[in-house]
């Protein structure tokens, strides 16, 4: 099974190597980069390059490693109990499977996204280094011990929000997604608008990758950002130069698809007031 790009997604070589090099390894894929960059669409086209389904697990501030595996409704058993249901005597109807427990449950291998691990608490990806290196847990309700039937190909986002314990990076192969250069933003411009005319995409670009440059901002436009905004652009159908700053310093049109803080829109603002300055 090896990855490539597909008709909707571009990947470069250096990622291309890194998805199918932890393909080869068995081993987790913990990819980082900036919010936008596409880590979490990236492991739905690995499971669309390969032709495979995809179990997403999308972590927050409050989920648990345990959740992943399953949970025991200790709570509804004991009401069923008091009204005489005779589900009871079987606990595994109070068993809620998580997503590994689906993984490794299924009849072919499947990709599964673990997205946004920084999101949980320090301890959430240690709590997991076992399950993710020996592919099996046990159910103590149960006493069953739940082995992976394939091993699923494990994406593992993060946007670099905290550190990750050093004793689950050793077991995962990394890959940070650069941000794209001119080029290859232009590749990813032309599958989402294959239409867009060259000038007005050059003009665009330009004006984007001068604001990313722009000293002092607190948050950079993603690559998501820049296919909202040039969404926008198209759908009011501005010219290249209706496009055009008068000055480095003015906010572009429709900045609000860009910068998506107070401070950041004041620093053009600001930036714009003394171009007007200089220009007297």
């Amino acid at each position: 099974m090896r990855f490539s790009s597909t008709s909707d997604y571009i990947a470069g070589d250096d990622l291309t190597m890194a998805v199918n090099a932890a393909i080869t390894l068995q081993r987790p894929l913990l990819v980082k980069g900036e919010p936008g960059t596409g880590k979490t669409e990236l492991a739905r086209q690995i499971a669309a390059s390969l032709g495979v389904p995809i179990i997403e697990w999308g972590i927050k501030s409050t989920t648990r490693a345990q959740q992943g595996l399953y949970e025991y409704d200790a709570v509804s058993r004991l009401r069923d109990s008091q009204l005489g249901d005779a589900r009871v005597e079987d606990v595994s109807n109070y068993i809620r499977k998580g997503k590994l427990w689906q993984a490794f449950e299924t009849d072919e291998r499947v990709v599964l996204l673990i997205d946004e691990i920084d999101k949980a608490d320090i301890e959430f990806p240690n709590d997991l280094l076992q399950e993710l290196d020996q592919m099996q847990f046990f159910v103590y309700e149960t006493g069953a011990t739940i082995r992976a039937r394939h091993r699923p190909i494990v994406i593992i986002t993060s946007n670099n929000e905290k550190d990750l314990p050093d004793a689950f990076l050793r077991r995962c192969f990394f890959h940070y997604i650069q941000f794209p250069d001119m080029d290859t933003l232009k590749s990813i411009v032309a599958v989402h608008f294959p239409d867009i005319k060259p000038t007005l995409l050059q003009t665009a670009l330009t004006q984007f990758f001068e604001i990313r440059e722009t000293p002092g901002l607190k948050k950079k436009p993603s690559t998501s950002e820049v296919l909202d905004w040039l969404k926008l652009l198209l759908a009011e159908d501005l010219s290249p130069e209706e496009l055009r700053r008068d000055s480095g310093g003015a906010l572009p049109k429709l900045h609000g698809a860009l910068l998506k803080n107070e401070q950041d829109v004041h620093l053009f603002e600001r930036l714009a007031f003394m171009a007007r300055r200089q220009g007297r």
